[in-house]
């Protein structure tokens, strides 16, 4: 196993022992419309992206673990890999033979941080930057089906975005985002191969509320605690 990745492991372990070791909640100001959560808790995500590479639409498929402090700022590591190669501009080895299909594969791991500009209780927007470092590899595959692959080699990315979702209900929500991934130091200059856009449309599911909802029998599809009523003081 690459050392980076033992060490993404180690922290991942260590991140989540911290969270689950989280304070009591606090308690929200009475005419505070913000959402509250506790001083600290475990973050836990599945991250699907697609970027346009090459004039192709290629998915990114993550893992993403970390801290959020009161509602507001998140922390934490990621593992990233390309689900399908992508055609790449490097120079082509004078042994491959003609009609030979070349493709860029890649995977990284990443450090996150994201910061929540808008946090009620129904929207979210926030403002998420990652930066990693992971190997690629480029796959030439020769006209009879056999295929040759280079040597792993380094490749630094960051990547800022945007994104927010908007409860739907309690437990179940709607998000999107858009973003751009820049590589950096690679060596047989594939910055502009793998380097594009990224965007993102996804369903969230509120775990913590959902069981909430459930063990409160409470309705599944109401708008309880969504309404900036629910969170005025009573007169």
């Amino acid at each position: 196993m690459l050392p980076f990745v033992r060490c993404l492991l180690l922290v991942l372990a260590l991140l989540g022992a911290a969270g689950l070791a989280v304070a009591e909640p606090t308690t929200a100001p009475p005419d505070s419309s913000r959402v509250r959560q506790a001083h600290r808790r475990v973050v836990f995500q599945f991250d699907q992206r697609y970027s346009l590479l090459q004039g192709q639409t290629v998915g990114i498929n993550g893992l993403k673990l970390g801290v959020e402090w009161r509602g507001r700022l998140r922390t934490g590591l990621g593992l990233y890999f390309l689900s399908t190669g992508v055609p790449t501009n490097a120079p082509v080895p004078e042994f491959i033979p003609p009609g030979t299909e070349d493709k860029v594969r890649f995977r990284y791991a990443a450090l996150y941080g994201e910061y929540v500009v808008v946090g009620t209780p129904r929207w979210e927007v926030s403002l998420p930057v990652q930066a990693g470092l992971g190997r690629y590899y480029i796959r030439y595959q020769y006209p009879d089906g056999t295929f040759y692959r280079t040597p792993k080699r380094n490749i630094w990315l960051i990547e800022p975005t945007i994104g927010g979702h908007m409860r739907v209900f309690r437990w179940v929500g709607l998000g999107a985002g858009v973003g751009y991934r820049q590589a950096l130091l690679t060596a047989d200059k594939l910055e502009d191969d793998i380097s594009g856009v990224v965007f993102y449309g996804r369903v969230k599911l509120f775990l913590g509320d959902f069981i909430k909802v459930v063990r409160g029998h409470e309705r599944l599809f109401s708008q309880r605690g969504l309404r900036r009523r629910d969170h005025q003081p009573r007169p």
